[in-house]
């Protein structure tokens, strides 16, 4: 888990070049169209909506496209895509066990670009079932940590649900059942306490350790895999200790 923590959290420190925004606002339009549908237009009566949109927010999207996407995806307005979501199973370099989600409406192509590149970065694709059950679906809050402690978060979230709290650095991840997700991102709010995000990804129950050869060669399949259009999350069981990530952030 922490693993693919560091790395995300890496990511989100990082500078995001102009053609990585794009993508990123792509997917993050997807996220809510797809909320919206499912659940419906009104974030206060949809969980997973309200947090699609604020994710959104905090990612710079213009409001008047997160108001699009609302529209699009609950039917007042035309031009919504039939998303599928479709869940692939990989393994990469060291035996570092993917999964790789994507929001597609063509199942051939997104099929076609996720083995593509998992073949040309060192991975394979692997047959379902075969990785999955090293994964549980949990709620993940990520809180930025300024000039909290991690005192101050357990108490506000601890009677909320939370299972346990990671010091990422310059965060903290509140990690919960997926069902008290809301219920600790509002302990959260109601104690005036800011988050970046709050989703249910999925974490690995086990993680392999990757040497600082192999952490470059995960990343770069990785960052080939999310650069597909169709690929929505990849979920990662690889384990980096701070050393190699400062030798990668070098």
């Amino acid at each position: 888990m922490s693993g693919h923590s560091k790395w995300a959290t890496t990511k989100h420190k990082k500078a995001v070049v102009d053609a990585k925004r794009g993508k990123m606002f792509a997917k993050l339009i997807k996220n809510i169209e797809v909320a919206a549908r499912t659940g419906g237009g009104d974030p206060s009566g949809n969980p997973t909506l309200y947090d699609a949109i604020q994710k959104a927010k905090k990612s710079s999207v213009p409001n008047d496209n997160i108001n699009n996407a609302v529209k699009r995806g609950s039917g007042l307005e035309a031009g919504g895509a039939d998303w599928q979501t479709i869940m692939y199973e990989g393994y990469g370099p060291n035996g570092v066990a993917l999964l790789i989600e994507c929001l597609t409406d063509n199942r051939n192509r997104a099929a076609t670009e996720v083995r593509t590149r998992l073949t040309r970065n060192h991975g394979t694709f692997a047959d379902a079932g075969s990785v999955s059950y090293l994964f549980n679906r949990k709620g993940v809050v990520i809180v930025p940590k300024g000039e909290l402690t991690e005192d101050d978060v357990m108490l506000a979230v601890l009677e909320a649900g939370a299972e346990e709290i990671n010091d990422l650095g310059d965060s903290f991840e509140v990690v919960s059942e997926p069902t008290d997700l809301v219920a600790v991102r509002t302990a959260l709010q109601g104690a005036g306490i800011d988050y970046d995000s709050a989703e249910s990804p999925l974490l690995p129950t086990m993680t392999v350790e990757v040497d600082e050869d192999a952490a470059r060669k995960v990343f770069k399949l990785i960052d080939a895999l999310e650069d597909c259009d169709d690929v929505q999350n990849i979920y990662a069981n690889f384990d980096v200790s701070d050393e190699v990530m400062a030798l990668i952030d070098a």
